[in-house]
C-alpha cells in the first residue's frame, strides 16, 4: 500500500514494501523529484539499506567465528513493512526479526522508519532496537535517487553536485569483482566554489564512496540554483552513484558502508560498524530539502 503525505508545497508517497520513498511531487513547480524506477536502468526509488550497506567481502560475514551469507544492501528493502503510525505530516513503518531473517542475520531486532513532511523538506528517521542476548551489529543507509535532468532540453552534464564549501573531497572506488571498497587507492574530487559538474564518466566504475567528509550534498540546476539537497550531519559515510547513462543521481547518506576489499575479520571489527547492546536503541535521521 502507498501512504501519502501532502502540504501546500509537496506531495510525498511511501510504499509499505521496503518503507521506500517512491515520490516527491513538487506542487509549486509541477515536477517529480524522485526517480520513477524505470527497470531499463534501475528498478528502485530510494531503498533502505539494512542490516548492511553495500556488500560484505565474499558475500558473507562472521560472528564469533560462524559465517552467515549476505546479499548486497541487506533484506529490508525487499520486506513488507507494517504501518504502525500515521498522522497528517508523518508515517511510521516497522519490521522485526522472524525465523526467516534469523537464518542470515542472527539478531532479535526491531527497525522503525518514519517519514516526516515539513514545508519543502522531508525527514527520514531510523530507529533500531536490539532485543538479542548479546551485542548486535549493523550498518544502515539511505539510497534516494533524484531525477537528473529534471528540466526540459537539458542534459545530466549540465547539472552540478554541490557540497558544504570544501575545496576537494577524497573518495574510494569499488573493486569490480567483489563490490567492496579499495581503501589503498583513494582519489580526489576537485571542487570549484564547493561544486563540480556531473561528468558523464563520473560513475563508470560504480559508486563514489566518501568517508568522514560529507554532512550535506546537493544537486544544482544548470543555472546554478539549488534543486535538491540531502542533509546528514553526523553520518560517517556517503555514496554518490548513477547507473551508466541513466537520468538520475543518487545521494546516499550511510551509517556504515561496504567492507574493504579483502576484509575477513569479525563483523564486530568491521570499520564503521554500529553496535547495540541488549535493549539499546540506535536513532538517527537525514533530510531531503527540495528547492
Amino acid at each position: 500500500m502507498i501512504r501519502t503525505l501532502e502540504n501546500e508545497f509537496l506531495k510525498v508517497s511511501i510504499d509499505d514494501h521496503g518503507a521506500e520513498l517512491v515520490s516527491i511531487w513538487d506542487k509549486e513547480k509541477s515536477r517529480e523529484v524522485m526517480w520513477q524506477a524505470d527497470p531499463a536502468f534501475w528498478s528502485r526509488h530510494a531503498p533502505v539499506l539494512f542490516p548492511n550497506v553495500g556488500k560484505h567481502f565474499g558475500n558473507h560475514y562472521r560472528i564469533n567465528g560462524q559465517e552467515y551469507p549476505s546479499k548486497q544492501h541487506g533484506f529490508a528493502r525487499d520486506t513488507d513493512f507494517r504501518c504502525v503510525d500515521s498522522t497528517p505530516d508523518s508515517v511510521t513503518h516497522q519490521i522485526r526479526f522472524d525465523e526467516a531473517t534469523k537464518e542470515n542475520y542472527p539478531f532479535d531486532f526491531v527497525l522503525r522508519i518514519r517519514h516526516i513532511l515539513n514545508g519543502r523538506g522531508l525527514t527520514i528517521s531510523w530507529k533500531v532496537e536490539n532485543h538479542s542476548d548479546g551485542p548486535m551489529y549493523f550498518t544502515i543507509g539511505g539510497h534516494p535517487a533524484f531525477n537528473v535532468p529534471v528540466l526540459p532540453d537539458t542534459r545530466q552534464s549540465d547539472y552540478r553536485l554541490t557540497f558544504d564549501g570544501q575545496e576537494s573531497l577524497t573518495y574510494l572506488l569499488l573493486d569490480p569483482e567483489t563490490g567492496t571498497a579499495l581503501p589503498d587507492k583513494p582519489r580526489t574530487l576537485t571542487l570549484e566554489n564547493g561544486s563540480c559538474p556531473i561528468d558523464e564518466h563520473m560513475f563508470d566504475h560504480d559508486a563514489l564512496v566518501f568517508d568522514n567528509q560529507i554532512a550535506r550534498a546537493g544537486i544544482a540546476l544548470p543555472d546554478g540554483t539549488p534543486y535538491v539537497e540531502v542533509r546528514c550531519t553526523g553520518f560517517p559515510n556517503f555514496g554518490i552513484w548513477a547507473a551508466p547513462g541513466a537520468p538520475f543521481v543518487c545521494l546516499e547518506p550511510w551509517m556504515g558502508r561496504c567492507d574493504d576489499c579483502g576484509f575477513s575479520g569479525e563483523l564486530s571489527d568491521k570499520p564503521f560498524i554500529n553496535t547495540l547492546e541488549l535493549d539499546e536503541m540506535f536513532e538517527t535521521a537525514y533530510s531531503i530539502e527540495v528547492f
